[in-house]
């Protein structure tokens, strides 16, 4: 058997980011996961506090070559109902940001990683698949299917909505789906975007536009299973019509580069976040659609965390209520951003009068509320940055109403 301080179960793009941030913390790292040959085409939008973290990591550099700006984003309203939302612009300059945040490869982001991690003496690569996994008040030990066994004093779950160490730990969850699937794409364009991404907001969900390096953009767009199905089969050059009417040829001449990915769209959130010797980052504590950004800079909030609680420790024993501390210091933003984004999603879904009104009232003060504004996009990007500035914003409102 061999012996470790942390392991982590997934070594997905949650896992292997957990394992250098707990490796460079001074902890001995187990990372445990089958090797996989999957290339995933899907582009991933991290926000600022998420880049700074990488930059103190020490990988940002590397990543940034490959990424691209976000330095507006707008959301258009794309539904032919009778109440319909004023066209909201945030820029980043407004907060003082040359970018709210980079989009990026998933590929990209998985082939630097996997350099970091195999650099890292720290981490130890156990390609493996957890067979069982037995957690008790002292130590966490996890059997892989050929009868190895590995233990360690804290045990990451990283490995997914099917978490077997979830289930360990008796963890439950609660999920819900949604009538709804999330097709996934990359388009050339003839004209620049400028760093701008638009999310149309339509009567299926959003379509989103994010850019890539160059005239390239990241496409997801949410429509109904149905849809997904006519869609996925359009000939290259026909779906690439659509895209570029969707988007009222804001971008000029659309050229689908790939295949389409499409994802049913659902939603779930553990009971808790973490327990005992036991913690959930990324999917196997929490996951939602693919709405406002939200889904690996949560995960990497949740790393932070985790860092910062047992970094703390380095050179000590890890105490056995590790996890239980994790989950109280991470379950009122991972609730806030699963509720947000769920009540999003259904207020585009929804024929409500009432529902509609209140989804176009609240763009429509956003677009006219400057410091609102600014709450809003510095929360956005980091929980509490937007409270923490709210002093400021009302006394520098106050300064210029004076002056004026």
């Amino acid at each position: 058997m061999r012996n470790f301080e942390i392991a982590i179960v997934g070594a997905g793009l949650a896992g292997q980011i957990a394992a250098i941030a707990l490796a460079r913390s001074g902890r001995s790292v187990a990372l445990i996961a089958p090797i996989s040959d999957k290339t995933d085409h899907r582009t991933t939008a991290l926000m600022d506090q998420s880049i700074r973290f990488l930059d103190r990591l020490g990988l940002w550099s590397r990543i940034e070559p490959s990424a691209a700006k976000l330095s507006t984003m707008q959301i258009i309203d794309g539904t032919d109902r009778l109440l319909r939302a004023p066209t909201v612009a945030f820029r980043s300059s407004e907060i003082g940001l040359p970018a709210f945040g980079w989009n990026m490869a998933n590929h990209t982001l998985l082939t630097v990683l996997s350099e970091a991690v195999a650099q890292e003496n720290n981490i130890t690569v156990i390609d493996g698949v957890a067979d069982a996994i037995e957690i008790t008040e002292r130590e966490a030990t996890v059997t892989l299917e050929d009868g190895e066994q590995i233990s360690a004093s804290f045990l990451v779950g990283a490995d997914g909505k099917k978490s077997k160490v979830r289930e360990a730990a008796k963890i439950g969850v609660r999920s819900w789906s949604y009538p709804q699937t999330a097709m996934v794409l990359n388009f050339e364009h003839s004209r620049p975007h400028g760093n701008v991404s638009t999310e149309f907001h339509t009567q299926t969900g959003p379509f989103t536009q994010v850019p890539l390096p160059g005239n390239r953009s990241s496409l997801v767009w949410v429509v109904t299973p149905q849809q997904a199905a006519e869609i996925t089969i359009l000939p290259l050059e026909d779906l690439s019509r659509r895209i570029e009417d969707r988007m009222q040829s804001m971008l000029g001449n659309v050229k689908v580069s790939d295949d389409v990915q499409t994802w049913p769209l659902s939603s779930m959130t553990a009971h808790r976040y973490g327990k005992g010797r036991v913690a959930l980052v990324g999917e196997s504590g929490h996951g939602f659609p693919p709405i406002g950004a939200q889904g690996l800079n949560l995960s990497l909030r949740d790393i932070i965390v985790l860092t910062e609680l047992l970094g703390t420790l380095t050179g000590k024993t890890i105490p056995g209520d590790a996890g239980s501390t994790f989950d109280r210091r991470r379950r009122a933003d991972v609730v806030s951003r699963t509720l947000s984004v769920d009540l999003l999603n259904r207020s585009l879904l929804s024929s409500l009068l009432p529902v509609q009104m209140a989804r176009a009232a609240g763009l429509h003060v956003l677009s006219s509320v400057g410091p609102l504004r600014g709450l809003v996009m510095r929360e956005g990007i980091e929980p509490g940055r937007g409270i923490k500035a709210l002093p400021s914003m009302i006394f520098g409102s106050l300064r210029r109403s004076w002056n004026g």
